[in-house]
């Protein structure tokens, strides 16, 4: 079922769904490093840049991470950094009072704060400070304990599928929709990061938005932005897209992050395309309706013709302006009799003329 929603927030209010603007969030993330006044920046380079939304995630380490010894690798600075996990988490998370602070403040820059939890705890604290947009980290996907409690929210989801087969995808989809709440956007995305762009699969967003009746996204880890900009061509009606105020930041995204410069083109360019794509009637526009005037062609006298003249293939020219009979109509006027005379480019008429 294709479905538009208005989220509401704090007097902010914005259309998610086909028929509506693509709605383009800036996925923060973890790239405040843990530094509310970072995140506060981000924020308002991403209001400045034009997103929609901007996006953190609400998580606590201990709901996904026991083994302190798992390391992770990522390129900072030209340089390869690996670090356990945990500690690099840890040192990001927000807590609860953060989160809220930082609500306040995209409030007042007029943007759309919406986060993704990591457990129940989380998804109370989302309800509790009234964002009005969940999304589920695609390694949560499988936990479909956490995706229908999400879905009994009431909210409208964005369901991240990356890494998952098309079965887990089909059981999560259901979960939700299991709770009687079918404002879900399954998004397509790669759990590669940076996403080359050969792996970045596109064309999976009509296939999402087909299997599934549903709106459908595209969470962007490449970099640049043209698979998002393809993505809104192929009908996504949700990007997000991780976003930096300094790419040369210590942490495991900023190297792949959109700039504030680089998001600003996405929207300037996600716009254009939807401009471009306009309507999918094949009808002509209304505003051509004067060149159709103008520049059509019509049935006209090749010649000059006298009343009671039986009207032949020779005595018919096609003359501009198209406000008279169009082309398409000659074998509605051939054989018919001249009821007057008409002057060599004279419009036929079939008040003029009179079948034989």
């Amino acid at each position: 079922m294709m479905w538009s929603v208005r989220l509401a927030f704090r007097g902010i209010e914005r259309l998610l769904g086909p028929g509506a603007p693509a709605f383009l969030a800036a996925e923060i993330g973890i790239n405040h490093n843990g530094d509310v006044a970072l995140a506060m920046e981000c924020i308002a380079a991403a209001a400045e840049s034009g997103a929609d939304a901007v996006k953190f995630q609400n998580y606590r380490t201990e709901d996904f991470l026991s083994d302190r010894s798992l390391m992770y690798e990522y390129v900072n600075g030209g340089e390869t950094i690996r670090e356990p996990q945990f500690d690099m988490f840890k040192r990001c998370e927000l807590s609860f009072d953060q989160l809220a602070g930082l609500a306040d403040y995209a409030a007042s820059k007029n943007i759309i704060l919406f986060s993704t939890p990591s457990g129940l705890a989380g998804v109370r604290a989302i309800v509790e400070l009234g964002l009005p947009l969940l999304k589920n980290a695609s390694d949560s996907l499988t936990n479909l304990m956490l995706v229908r409690a999400l879905g009994e929210t009431g909210l409208p989801t964005v369901l991240s599928t990356g890494m998952a087969t098309v079965e887990e995808m089909d059981a999560a989809v259901a979960a939700f929709r299991a709770t009687g709440n079918e404002s879900l956007v399954p998004t397509v995305c790669t759990s590669l990061y940076p996403t080359p762009l050969d792996l970045a699969h596109v064309r999976r967003v009509p296939a999402l938005a087909a299997r599934y009746d549903l709106p459908a996204g595209f969470s962007d880890h490449t970099d640049g932005t043209i698979a998002a900009i393809t993505a809104v061509a192929l009908g996504a009606c949700f990007i997000e897209k991780h976003f930096t105020v300094d790419k040369t930041l210590r942490g495991p995204d900023h190297r792949f992050s959109a700039s504030p410069q680089e998001f600003a083109e996405l929207v300037k360019a996600v716009r254009g395309v939807e401009a471009v794509l306009g309507s999918p009637s094949l009808k002509p526009s209304d505003d051509e309706d004067e060149a159709r005037r103008q520049f059509g062609i019509s049935l006209c006298a090749a010649r000059d013709l006298p009343a009671g003249h039986v009207i032949a293939n020779e005595d018919i020219a096609l003359f501009r302006p198209g406000t008279g009979l169009s082309a398409q109509q000659r074998n509605r006027i051939m054989g018919c009799t001249l009821l007057r005379p008409l002057a060599r480019g004279d419009q036929f008429r079939l008040d003029i003329v009179e079948d034989s």
